[in-house]
């Protein structure tokens, strides 16, 4: 167990862009892709819960959360269902948000552990407030958590709404979710070569929502047209074959 926390420590203090490893966390909530393959596979976890806690005024886009619903779905074997519950909390924080602020509040708010029972859960916080790094859009900083930051979505909307703030929040959604699956190669190394070489843990590919640019506030700047909010055809293959065991997957919590 020493020799695992350590590993993730280590993983954490790497990360950098949207991860968060701007702290060393006392436990070991593993690091975003952490439970891939429980979110994968069917087995021991039934159904995923999106627990989403927002502040007055952070409300998310409803056609954010529907596509990021929607995304999961699609590449993750939960015959119990994917839900979504929305709470309207205080997180009562001045100031930018470390990762380690993120981790703390989320802890303090959810209202699942990341496993219990037969259900995963996953927390997305949309606070008021940006990141210290004011450029970021979001960041996972765990296996289960995951920020938005708002604020910072709606001065990323482009010259005359293109791309719109609607649009930026909802592949920013997918995209963290994606790295909570453990794409690009967070948690594996995939047998394709899609990774962006500058852009660890990002795809080189602009036609897919883990594109490297979609995490940053200049996105309208290096992506042209309707942004991308699905899984491109290199990212399915790497999540089935983390699912049917044809990859190996490493820093797994679970099993």
């Amino acid at each position: 167990m020493r020799a695992i926390l350590l590993s993730t420590l280590l993983v954490l203090a790497s990360l950098s862009g949207c991860f968060g490893g701007d702290e060393i966390f006392p436990e070991n909530p593993g690091i975003p892709g952490g439970l891939a393959l429980a979110c994968l596979r069917s087995s021991t976890f039934d159904s995923l819960v999106i627990e989403i806690d927002y502040e007055e005024g952070y409300e998310p886009d409803t056609n954010a959360v529907n596509t990021l619903k929607s995304r999961v779905t699609e590449v993750c074997e939960k015959p119990g269902g994917v839900i979504v519950e929305k709470t309207l909390v205080d997180f009562s924080h001045d100031g930018p948000w470390t990762s380690n602020d993120v981790r703390t509040i989320s802890d303090e708010f959810r209202q699942g552990d990341a496993m219990e029972g037969d259900t995963l859960h996953w927390h997305f916080l949309y606070p008021a407030g940006k990141n210290q790094d004011s450029n970021v859009l979001g960041v996972a900083v765990d296996a289960s958590t995951v920020a938005i930051f708002l604020d910072a979505v709606e001065d990323a909307e482009g010259f005359f709404g293109r791309p719109s703030a609607e649009e930026v929040e909802k592949s920013v959604t997918v995209h963290e979710a994606g790295h909570l699956l453990g794409l690009v190669n967070l948690v594996y190394i995939s047998p394709i070569e899609h990774e962006d070489s500058e852009h660890r843990g990002h795809s080189s590919s602009s036609g897919s929502v883990m594109y490297w640019a979609i995490e940053s506030q200049n996105v309208g700047n290096f992506i042209t047209g309707d942004l991308p909010d699905e899984f491109d055809d290199d990212d399915k293959a790497d999540l089935a074959g983390m699912a049917d065991g044809s990859i190996e997957v490493d820093s797994q919590l679970w099993p």
